[in-house]
């Protein structure tokens, strides 16, 4: 039973190692693609053309005290033409709706709208006294919840295109030029979503809602993190996007069809992982009506958002993750395997299945069959070691491929001795995967369980190095 069990495990192992190196031939050729591409496109066009879509950044917000000022601040400066910025305030119960509303002087008005999709009550609209800020609406409701923030401002704007984020996110200043890129190009497809690369913006320095200095992060656990969505951004979605299978767009930001969301019933408010259910609606939505369409993925930089720096901020995010994905294979199990849904039922879905959801549960029982085995003192040791050898020789290549990645494209970390932290990380990472696939399972219990809600998140600001942030801003005066 020892040696067929081993071996059933050495060959999930082979298959999963397997899928890491095709994802990563095809992000290779995706990204000189995109680059080479990319290098003649010329901006500054957008931004000057009377044609550019009109475009809402619809931003929910609860309890964001500590960062809603230079969040909203950031937004109103995005460099773009033909933008509005909707700000749904969720029913805080801090002073998230006083801190807005006395920055920007607004004041309530008379706005038609229709509930397109059903959302929680909304009290108000609001607007500001001062024309400086005529790009801003603010909503003030019952509080719903994320995914129904999103339904009320769906239903508020009345853009082609929206753009959710997360309030408590940097955006880059020309992140919407390159998010509606996709839509504006001529395609025998119809294009109803596209997402890019989110950075973590633990320990770089903010003012004034922009980053001045990006700093890798000084706490291990943070760092790690960063390791984990390079190897998820510019690996994995990058080569879903190429093979037509991607089913997550972040909700830290992402561009969407207004039309196609409202026609798909908007956000679930049942799952807390709203932003990859609706993607798998859409999809499905699409296919079923034989419609030919796109979702489509950028690897520019577009985001920075802030990311758990203790375990049990992590372990509340990471459970949560799974229940969404558990949540969102259920309810879409009828696309498994399906040739109806293309390449999203043929390779996306079952890839999720297997390798995003069934392999930490297979790796969970591998650890503690482990430990079995070696409490009985029937272990093959030999073969135990070179298992070991070769997946953590195999891990650490994949992380060190994607540093490899992000040095050759975008090189946000411009210190050497930013990209040696990142390697050492990338020796040590491995030795977390426990911590991670315990978090899965309890994830899966959860589940189990139908569990429901967020959990509480502690929001910690940005952190604000003063005299650095200075000596920046006097070495950038002629910006």
């Amino acid at each position: 039973m020892g040696s067929t069990f081993a071996n059933m495990f050495f060959i999930i192992t082979l298959v999963l190692s397997g899928s890491y190196v095709i994802l990563g031939i095809f992000s290779a050729i995706a990204l000189r693609k995109y680059l080479r591409k990319n290098s003649y496109v010329n901006y500054n066009s957008l931004v000057l053309s009377p044609l550019s879509p009109e475009i809402a950044i619809i931003a929910p917000a609860f309890n964001e005290s500590k960062t809603i000022i230079d969040n909203v601040r950031t937004l109103l400066s995005l460099y773009y033409n033909n933008f509005e910025v909707i700000l749904v305030n969720d029913g805080s119960t801090d002073d998230t709706f006083k801190n807005i509303t006395e920055e920007y002087e607004l004041t309530k008005v008379n706005y038609y709208f229709d509930y397109h999709i059903p959302c929680e009550k909304i009290r108000g609209v609001y607007k500001s006294k001062n024309p400086s800020f005529k790009r801003l609406t603010v909503i003030d409701k019952k509080n719903g919840g994320k995914a129904d923030s999103l339904n009320a401002g769906i239903n508020i704007c009345q853009s082609p295109l929206f753009i959710s984020i997360d309030a408590d996110s940097i955006i880059e200043t020309d992140s919407i030029l390159k998010l509606v890129k996709p839509f504006l190009e001529e395609k025998d497809r119809k294009v109803i979503g596209a997402g890019g690369v989110i950075r973590i913006v633990n320990s770089c320095e903010i003012e004034g809602g922009h980053i001045r200095e990006i700093h890798l992060p000084g706490q291990m656990l943070p760092r790690l993190q960063v390791l984990e969505y390079t190897r998820a951004f510019l690996l994995g979605r990058m080569a879903w996007s190429q093979l037509d299978g991607l089913m997550l767009i972040s909700g830290a930001m992402g561009i969407f069809d207004r039309e196609t969301v409202i026609k798909s019933g908007g956000y679930s408010i049942k799952t807390v992982g709203e932003d990859m259910e609706l993607v798998v609606r859409m999809r499905r939505r699409m296919a079923e009506e034989g419609v030919k369409y796109e979702v489509t993925y950028i690897p520019d930089p577009l985001c920075w958002t802030q990311v758990p720096s203790d375990i049990k901020s992590l372990q509340e995010q990471r459970t949560r993750w799974t229940r969404g994905l558990v949540e969102s294979l259920w309810t879409h199990r009828k696309i498994f395997f399906n040739k109806t849904y293309g390449r999203l039922g043929l390779l996306g879905y079952p890839y999720w299945f297997f390798f995003e959801w069934l392999a930490p549960l297979i790796a969970f029982s591998g650890f503690i069959y482990s430990i079995f085995l070696v409490v009985t003192n029937a272990i093959n040791w030999p073969f135990y070691l070179l298992l070991f050898l070769f997946v953590y020789t195999f891990a650490v290549s994949v992380s060190i491929w994607a540093i490899l990645f992000e040095e050759i494209t975008y090189h946000k970390y411009k210190k050497k001795r930013d990209v040696l932290k990142l390697l050492i990380a990338a020796l040590l990472e491995p030795f977390f995967y426990p911590m991670h696939t315990y978090f899965a399972v309890r994830g899966n219990l959860e589940a189990l369980r139908r569990k429901k809600g967020w959990g509480k998140v502690e929001r910690k600001g940005f952190e604000k190095k003063k005299k650095r942030i200075l000596h920046s801003s006097a070495s950038n005066s002629e910006e």
